[in-house]
């Protein structure tokens, strides 16, 4: 007897589903509104029916996100409910299968707003991993990374891994799926949607071009382009700033460095009780100052003389590139010192309180010695002025906020392995320009640590690896009486 003929398996498409992190729990009041809390954090959602409230119950270990393209009532409650946790960041996905509920990863939003989204793949598809992508161990976790993507996905079944090992080399799908039957397509359209994978054109097909299809991430190191959108905000989220993650396990580093055992010379001696030259007294006056006289405002003239005395373009001219027949380049001098004289810093002013100028957001044309109007909403200019305010943990808003943007393409055309930190000196010298020019003109200022890069792309619709902020200065006139910081 012939033996029955196997029947094929079925291959059952992973569902998709949002979940709410385990950092909030959702408290449902009488009146019907919903908050998610987090410890004492609670962000406001809106009142729902019973039954959308019991359906958000289902958050806690996962709802189906095609279950919320309905048209009834209910379900378009439901889908308002998980859109405003995705706006807050508050929302990682599940992809996992049917059969057994097991994840095979899950996807943690790195900006606000992400929403999971599968790219269509055919069988004649050609993709590879983006150089800008990483693999790397986070506590007991393995997770896949990029700092062009808006999400982390945490990887949980092993065969993935081998999946994402095969495509550091270009492979066309359909001789993929030959090669390794636990291929998911779905997975690799989340990845290609969120710029993990890169799909190649037949010309890119025996190794991926450098650029990924823009000849502006060609000019990025991989170590750079991730240090700079990991040191900032908008595109992770972990946390950032004064948070002490060690103080329970390391002790504080002294404030002075224990002297060295060696022969010591003392300069005592040399030493004047007073400065000796204005620039030396200067030196010593700067100081920050974190909250400024609403009633006395920097002045559009006074604005105007110090962006003069600090990052004017004092003068212009052309020379051929050090590289053997490279093109001719442009070179300016300004007040501060930059390297190979690239000049890559350019200067927005979010003006929220300057006597002769109207509240908004500007470009500084350095060349013009001009302020150039950019068009931003009032959202977006609190957003970044209460940003500055929250991080200088001052009383108010800065009058004048100064965000320092780089052209990266200026600097990293010449440099590399080292284009990133050239940026962050010159960004240490326009700074200290900063300081000093605001202390001699009887004004007052502070550095800030952190930029939303996020935020100032949608601000100025500029891609963050094009041009994006490096540093930020608030500028104004300081209240009497306040002391140093």
């Amino acid at each position: 007897m012939r033996a029955p003929r196997k029947k094929p398996t079925r291959t059952i498409a992973p569902i998709i589903a949002g979940r709410l992190n385990g950092r909030f729990s959702l408290h449902m009041q009488a009146d019907g509104s919903i908050a998610a809390v987090s410890n004492d954090y609670s962000v406001s959602l809106g009142q729902f029916s019973p039954a959308a409230i019991a359906r958000a119950g289902h958050l806690a270990i996962g709802l189906p996100l095609a279950s919320l393209a309905g048209k009834s009532a209910l379900a378009r409650q439901v889908h308002a409910l998980v859109r405003r946790l995705a706006q807050h960041g508050l929302l990682d996905y599940r992809l996992f299968s049917p059969r057994d509920a097991q994840d095979l990863v899950v996807i943690e939003p790195q900006i606000s707003d992400y929403w999971p989204q599968r790219a269509k793949l055919s069988s004649s598809d050609t993709v590879a991993l983006s150089r800008f992508a990483y693999l790397r161990r986070r506590g007991n976790e393995m997770v896949l990374e990029s700092p062009r993507a808006g999400a982390l996905f945490r990887i949980c079944d092993p065969a993935i891994a081998a999946t994402l090992a095969a495509l550091s080399q270009p492979q066309q799908i359909g001789k993929l799926r030959k090669q390794m039957a636990s291929l998911n397509l779905d997975l690799l359209g989340l990845l290609l949607d969120s710029e993990m994978l890169i799909r190649l054109d037949a010309k890119d097909r025996d190794g991926p071009g450098a650029n990924e299809r823009d000849r502006n991430l060609a000019l990025w190191d991989f170590h750079d382009l991730v240090f700079h959108a990991r040191s900032t905000e908008g595109r992770h989220a972990n946390p950032v700033g004064g948070t002490y993650a060690h103080a329970g396990a390391i002790p504080p580093l002294p404030a002075v460095r224990p002297p060295w055992p060696g022969k010591t010379i003392s300069l005592r001696k040399f030493a004047t009780s007073e400065p000796a030259s204005p620039f030396a007294k200067l030196l010593r006056a700067r100081h920050s100052t974190r909250d400024f006289d609403d009633q006395h405002p920097v002045t559009l003239a006074e604005l105007a003389q110090f962006l003069d005395t600090t990052a004017r373009v004092l003068s212009e001219w052309k020379s051929g590139a050090d590289a053997d027949s490279g093109p001719e380049v442009t070179y300016s001098s300004r007040p501060y010192p930059a390297a190979g004289s690239a000049y890559e810093l350019e200067l927005y002013l979010t003006v929220s309180n300057c006597e002769g100028l109207a509240r908004g957001l500007y470009h500084y044309d350095a060349g013009g010695h001009a302020l150039v109007a950019i068009d931003a909403s009032a959202q977006q200019l609190r957003a970044l002025s209460m940003a500055a305010e929250f991080a200088m943990d001052a009383s108010g808003p800065p009058q004048i906020l100064i965000t320092i943007a780089a052209r990266f393409g200026r600097i990293s055309w010449k440099y590399s392995s080292i284009a990133y930190s050239l940026i962050l000196k010159d960004t240490g010298c326009l700074l200290q320009t900063f300081y000093l020019a605001a202390t001699d003109m009887g004004l007052n200022g502070c550095a800030i640590g952190t930029n939303n890069i996020e935020l100032f792309a949608r601000m100025t619709g500029l891609e963050f690896h094009v041009e994006g902020p490096v540093g930020q200065f608030a500028l104004g006139r300081g209240k009497k009486g306040a002391g140093p910081g």
